[in-house]
C-alpha cells in the first residue's frame, strides 16, 4: 500500500465510527461539546499513535497466544500516561470527559488497529495508519459534537450563537439527540457513497481480535454474536 493510500484510508474508507462503526460509546457520551470532542479525538490520536509505533516494533518479540493481554498492557499505558497529562494542564478538560477518559483502553478503534495493522506492517506504515484512523475519529467526533452544541446549547467551543442561544433544542445534547445525529450522518455517508463504503467491509469474525475465544462458529468464519 502506497504511504499516502495507508493515511487517508482511516479518514475516508475506513473512518472508524461512520463506516467500521466503532468507538461509538464515547462518540455519543462526549460530544455534547466540541471542545470536549477535539480533547477526546486528540487524546485517543496521540494513545492510539503511541501504541501503534510500539506494537509494530514488538511484533516479532510478542508470543502469539498473548498477543492481545499485552497489547492492552501497552495501550493502558499510554492511556494511563495521557490522563495524567490532561489531569495536569487540563483539568477542566479532565473533569468532562470523566470516566471516557479511561476507557480508552478498551475502545474498539485502538485494539482493532492494533491487532488488524500494527502487528502486520512496519513502524512508519503503522504510524500513518494511527494518525489517519485518529483524524477520522476526531473529524466525526467535532462534526457530532458542533451539530449537537448549535442546536442544543446554542454556542459552539462555548462562543454564545445571536438566535440560537435563546431558541435551542435541548434534546439535542441528550442521548436520543445523539442517536438521532449519528444515525443521519451515517444515513449521509451511505447516501453519497451508494452503500459501497459498506459493501467493501468485511464485518464478520475474521478481523476480530477475539475471535480465537469465540468457539467453533468464528473460526467457521460466523458471525460470532
Amino acid at each position: 500500500m502506497k504511504k499516502l493510500t495507508i493515511l487517508t484510508n482511516g479518514i475516508i474508507k475506513e473512518n472508524p465510527v461512520l463506516i467500521l462503526v466503532l468507538g461509538t460509546c464515547p462518540a455519543l457520551a462526549v460530544s455534547t461539546q466540541a471542545s470536549n470532542a477535539v480533547g477526546m479525538g486528540v487524546a485517543a490520536t496521540a494513545v492510539l499513535l503511541c501504541s501503534n509505533i510500539f506494537i509494530s516494533m514488538l511484533r516479532s518479540v510478542i508470543p502469539n497466544k498473548v498477543r492481545i493481554p499485552c497489547y492492552i498492557v501497552l495501550i493502558a499505558g499510554f492511556v494511563t500516561l495521557a490522563q495524567m497529562i490532561i489531569e495536569a494542564y487540563a483539568y477542566s478538560l479532565y473533569q468532562a470527559l470523566g470516566i471516557y477518559l479511561p476507557l480508552i483502553v478498551v475502545n474498539c478503534v485502538i485494539l482493532g488497529r492494533a491487532e488488524m495493522f500494527a502487528n502486520k506492517n512496519t513502524v512508519l506504515e503503522s504510524a500513518l495508519d494511527a494518525i489517519g484512523v485518529g483524524i477520522g475519529f476526531t473529524l466525526v467526533l467535532l462534526v457530532i459534537a458542533t451539530i449537537r452544541e448549535v442546536f442544543g446549547s446554542g454556542t459552539w467551543f462555548g462562543i454564545e450563537l445571536p438566535w440560537l442561544i435563546d431558541n435551542n433544542i435541548s434534546i439535542m445534547t441528550m442521548a436520543p439527540g445523539g442517536f438521532v445525529v449519528f444515525g443521519a450522518l451515517i444515513a449521509l455517508v451511505n447516501k453519497i457513497t451508494r452503500g459501497q463504503a459498506h459493501k467493501n467491509k468485511e464485518f464478520g469474525c475474521t478481523g476480530c481480535p477475539s475471535a480465537d475465544a469465540c468457539g467453533k462458529t468464528a473460526r467457521k468464519g460466523g458471525s460470532g454474536l
